[in-house]
């Protein structure tokens, strides 16, 4: 899911992960405030116990009692996060999993709804969210698209990098090759993402150049997205760039659709943490620095085949 804010038409051709979506802090971005609907649960395993965890005293006082960290996700967007076996696995279970070894807690992951997860960050019903979330001025400053406050937004550790994908039903029979070509098309694209709004975007510049807009249509989740592309309803969807191999590489045997050979936008994914929780915040960053120097970050990566999103080191809302 990529970012909200000013997108740039330059192309990344290097295989990287792609940019993480979500609704805006604060009550509000998109319209979706209700609780989330769990669809699975996950706990990441760590084997190293809190005394012997090198930061567990960095904790709030009240995770350390707890020895837990309760976590938000949208557990549909292999390989990034998804539901096997009724466990949610992927490259962020796998990181939290990691980041539970120097902490000493365990991280707990359920799945709800994309666009509800920073506000239920906020209000206290996760300690963190962990779903592939780009990190942007906007969701950081709880803004809406034309600036209005609508809360009290969020801080970002960031732990990966990644841009923005284009896929299209296997032989590309519209002959798509850039978000260029999309104006006058129907593009689908998962409700609540960064995505969605960089559509958006790419459809007044559409009209702006003498062509006609996009028909953008937006789905409740990724995987009717998907659905919409595959049927022919619509002639590309949008999506996170390993998201997109990885659906085109498992989808009807790697039948059904194909990814563009160009990625959009890089930029990083965050763990969402509260603002006022700054103790968390920072125990965090200190562990996605931990795992990277001791080098299981990378093992996690090389896994899930998504090296290419790696950072040299955790930032604080370093998203633009």
């Amino acid at each position: 899911m990529t970012a909200r804010t000013t997108r740039h038409t330059t192309a990344a051709r290097t295989r990287l992960a792609a940019v993480g979506s979500l609704a805006v802090a604060g009550a509000l971005l998109l319209s979706a405030c209700g609780d989330q609907t769990e669809s699975g649960g996950s706990s990441s395993e760590s084997s190293t116990s809190a005394g012997a965890a090198p930061l567990f005293s960095k904790l709030p006082a009240k995770i350390q009692k707890a020895g837990v960290i309760k976590v938000g996700t949208n557990a549909e967007y292999a390989p990034m996060e998804s539901v096997e076996g009724g466990k949610i696995v992927g490259v962020d279970p796998d990181i939290a999993a990691a980041l539970g070894k120097q902490l000493g807690v365990e991280f707990q992951f359920t799945s709800g709804g994309f666009d509800t997860l920073i506000t239920a960050v906020n209000t206290g019903r996760y300690d963190i969210a962990m779903s592939s979330i780009t990190d942007n001025k906007q969701r950081q400053e709880g803004l809406d698209d034309s600036g209005k406050k609508l809360g009290e937004g969020v801080d970002f550790v960031d732990y990966f990098t990644a841009g923005t994908a284009i896929y299209v039903q296997k032989g590309n029979p519209k002959g798509i090759t850039s978000m260029d070509d999309l104006c006058g098309q129907t593009v689908a694209v998962q409700r609540g993402t960064t995505y969605e709004e960089a559509l958006q975007t790419q459809s007044k510049k559409c009209t702006t150049d003498g062509k006609k807009a996009l028909k953008i249509e937006s789905f409740e989740n990724d995987t009717e997205a998907q659905t919409r592309v595959k049927s022919g309803g619509a002639v590309a969807g949008v999506n996170d760039y390993p998201v997109a191999v990885d659906m085109a590489e498992k989808a009807g045997g790697g039948n059904t659709f194909e990814v563009l050979d160009q990625q959009y936008e890089a930029a990083p994914f965050g763990i969402v943490v509260d603002k006022q929780n700054t103790q968390l915040r920072d125990a965090l960053k200190e562990a996605v620095d931990a795992i990277i120097k001791d080098g299981s970050y990378q093992k996690v990566l090389e896994k899930w085949g998504a090296e290419s999103g790696a950072i040299k080191a955790a930032a604080i809302n370093s998203g633009s």
